[in-house]
């Protein structure tokens, strides 16, 4: 009876980069999954080859660099469960591990954070020479956002860069930069939101597949804590989620690439009874972008979240999306 109970109060070790952002998810994992199992968790801080790479993503590759060794980590036994930002995860499911949960997600929309306060319209009265600096180190983000400065009379530089969200930040706080573009979830998990100048609406911006929602990681041999952690699962979040990636994996596209997606359900009267799906892909130079949509049914299986996003794919496939990317997933 010792053993058992010693057994059921061990503290679960929780996998996560040692960003702040990281810490700062993982630590509200941690939380719901102590009132949930009654158990201790601990965060165990481990660094992977994204946080130490000074390279842009799609230089190393950007598919795996931020979950490889959170991973390695499992494998090892060295923790019980991981935490992830989903747009991160390779979007084939590792046989050894279970995607037990996907949390309700967090605001999917990207933000700019500018100077002076600033929205981007605004911005260009005050810059030198006219051009708009914005710092980014997504191709999908530099696409839409030249694409969308062409479209409005702008002059946008966007300059690529990396760093956690301090130094992004301290680049325009230096006079360095206009503005940068970030994730909403990021900000509002850092308690840092009212740092956004602008958030930027879906139809100028749409986001990363799986961006603002985390996945949370176990063995699946573990099928007690796969149970358990699956009481985290928002259903109507991993549905969508899924369309996205679905979409992003059919274009055979890597996370670094200039691909945005957004699966969201649409109300008809008081019952949600649609998903409708947005694709993005384009030059990062923002010349040329393929944007489609599509709506069906919402999903009742993976196998239909799946099909949502092949179905969209193949559309932009054949408006000549697989032309547009600068990385081909092998």
């Amino acid at each position: 009876m010792t053993d058992r109970a010693e057994s059921t109060q061990r503290a679960l070790r929780l996998g996560t980069r040692r960003s702040k952002l990281a810490m700062a998810q993982s630590g509200h994992v941690a939380d719901a999954v102590r009132r949930l199992t009654g158990r201790p968790v601990e965060l165990v801080e481990i660094t992977t080859y994204g946080d130490t790479s000074r390279e842009h993503l799609s230089q190393i590759g950007g598919t795996g660099v931020f979950v490889t060794a959170l991973r390695d980590a499992l494998f090892a036994r060295e923790v019980d469960f991981a935490v992830h930002s989903l747009k991160d995860l390779p979007t084939a499911q590792h046989d050894d591990l279970a995607l037990a949960a996907i949390p309700v997600r967090e605001d999917a929309r990207d933000v700019l954070v500018a100077r002076d306060g600033l929205p981007l319209a605004e911005l260009a009265a005050s810059a030198r020479d006219g051009v708009i600096r914005v710092g980014t180190g997504a191709p999908r983000r530099m696409a839409q956002l030249n694409a969308y400065a062409r479209d409005h009379g702008l002059r946008v530089e966007t300059v690529a860069i990396r760093g956690n969200v301090d130094t992004r930040i301290g680049f325009v706080r230096a006079g360095e930069l206009d503005a940068v573009v970030l994730a909403a979830a990021g900000l509002n998990r850092l308690g840092r939101i009212a740092e956004a100048t602008e958030f930027l609406p879906f139809d100028t911006m749409l986001p990363a597949p799986g961006q603002g929602a985390l996945a949370i990681e176990c063995l699946s041999a573990d099928a007690g804590l796969v149970a358990a952690l699956a009481q985290l699962d928002d259903a109507h979040t991993r549905a969508a989620v899924t369309a996205e990636r679905s979409l992003l994996a059919a274009l055979e596209a890597g996370c670094s690439a200039p691909v945005g997606a957004l699966a969201d359900l649409v109300a008809g009267d008081q019952d949600v009874h649609e998903l409708r799906l947005r694709g993005v892909v384009g030059t990062t130079d923002g010349s040329t972008l393929v944007q489609l949509s599509t709506t069906g049914p919402v999903p009742t299986s993976h196998d239909d979240a799946v099909a949502l996003g092949r179905e969209l794919a193949d559309e932009m496939l054949a408006k000549g999306a697989a032309g547009l990317m600068g990385e081909r997933a092998l």
